[in-house]
């Protein structure tokens, strides 16, 4: 592989367009919630109609440990670029069918079936395109810069979020209220569709690792789960790292717009504003934190913005519901947006050299996977916090239990003395 800047470049837009197409999708189905709720699960009662939604949503999630542990040890038998050619084209198939399913009014209960067979479509897939994409990384980095280069996995999500809230932003701009509801939702979902070429065709240049390629022995599927098996103590620590990553990615990023027009009652315009903002934040932080990681370690960085999110989530949240305004918003999404960079900067990084090497992929997409099937879940529950409770800011309550979990794992995997989490790679 070589080791120019440009074909560094090109490589990593190449492995991480596929991580693009899943986070743009997933962005869309939050931007679109209520929408997608009145088309395909109509109820009278908004709440029931939103959590069904929701509950599709989250559906994708419980399919990813499967797709973890079927394709993860496919992966790291077969190969890095082979793999993450199967994720795409599974996680495409997905797009297409949420994109041109007819509404309930057409066809009734196959509607929300279909539905709900796109979202685990996409679920089985994106159980280990994640891992897949940060192994690739993590191996083509150069000596003392792993952080830096994994950081752009989550990275290349947040341009996927920027780019679905700008797309949400134009509709709502261009199109009636009553448009948008009937059938400009659809547009993003069949733009997505439409990219889906691009990034097959971009990725199937993709060479193989030279880590990979290295290898003399390739491991069976039998062998693959043994490792596991006898790793399980720290693939369940990395389960608890990974909640904190995906409940505050989840509740900063899709829940936003949801949260911000049904529950504030601002405009959807304004809840897009701020999701832009927020991605372009992440962004932002993503590379310097995981920059940063190589520097100092990836434990004071883990610890440190566990430790934020558990005292500040919440009050951050109750002083915004106190006085709702679009300025309030804003200043408290780029907060918790600041924690959930700053953390993951480190952690996914972390959680690629704690997995024993012969199951990297297979061990860190287990990990995230499950992890994932909570955060992914954040939509449902925070709907759910806020009905029990009747308090606005009770998600604030789930991303410091999130924080809790996070802070626990990370001091329990080093006192088992994984020494290359505390040390920069």
């Amino acid at each position: 592989m070589s080791n120019t800047r440009g074909e560094t470049i090109k490589n990593i837009l190449r492995v991480t367009s596929g991580n693009f197409l899943e986070m743009f999708d997933f962005f869309l189905f939050g931007i679109y919630a209520t929408h997608i709720a009145h088309t395909f699960f109509p109820n009278e009662n908004e709440f029931v109609s939103l959590m069904a939604t929701f509950l599709s949503f989250a559906a994708g999630f419980v399919m990813r440990p499967i797709g973890a542990l079927v394709l993860g040890p496919y992966i790291d038998r077969m190969g890095r670029r082979q793999g993450l050619l199967l994720t795409l084209s599974i996680m495409a198939s997905g797009t297409v069918l949420i994109a041109f399913v007819p509404g309930y009014a057409s066809i009734g209960l196959l509607a929300p079936l279909l539905v709900l067979a796109g979202r685990l479509l996409q679920g089985f897939s994106a159980g280990v395109e994640l891992g897949g994409v940060s192994v690739y990384l993590s191996e083509m980095a150069t000596p003392g810069n792993k952080g830096f280069y994994v950081s752009w996995q989550s990275g290349s999500q947040q341009v996927a979020v920027i780019v679905a809230a700008l797309l949400g932003f134009a509709i709502n701009k261009l199109l009636s209220p009553a448009d948008v509801a009937g059938w400009g939702w659809r547009i993003p979902f069949f733009i997505g569709c439409l990219i889906v070429p691009f990034i097959f065709v971009i990725r199937r240049s993709l060479p193989e690792t030279k880590a990979f390629a290295a290898r003399t022995h390739r491991p069976t599927t039998a062998e693959i789960f043994r490792t596991l098996a006898a790793a399980w103590p720290v693939v369940l620590g990395g389960v608890g790292m990974v909640v904190m990553t995906t409940v505050s990615f989840y509740l900063i990023t899709v829940y936003t717009p949801s949260f911000g027009k049904t529950v504030l009652k601002l405009s959807e315009t304004d809840a897009l504003l701020v999701t832009i903002a927020v991605g372009a934040s992440n962004f932002i932080w993503l590379p310097v934190f995981g920059a940063l990681s190589d520097r100092i370690g990836r434990k004071p960085i883990l610890v440190g913005f566990t430790v934020l999110a558990v005292l500040t989530a919440y009050p951050a949240l109750a002083w915004l519901v106190s006085g709702i305004t679009f300025e309030r918003m804003l200043g408290v999404e780029l907060w918790l947006s600041f924690i959930y960079a700053g953390y993951n900067g480190a952690m996914v990084v972390a959680l690629t050299e704690v997995v024993p090497s012969s199951v990297r992929t297979s061990g860190f997409s287990l990990a995230y996977s499950l992890a994932t099937t909570l955060g992914g879940s954040s939509l449902a529950i925070s709907t759910w916090l806020i009905e029990v409770t009747q308090d606005k800011a009770a998600p604030g309550y789930w991303m410091a239990f999130a924080g809790l979990v996070g802070l626990v794992s990370t001091l329990a995997l080093y006192r088992r003395g994984r020494t290359a989490l505390a040390q920069p790679a």
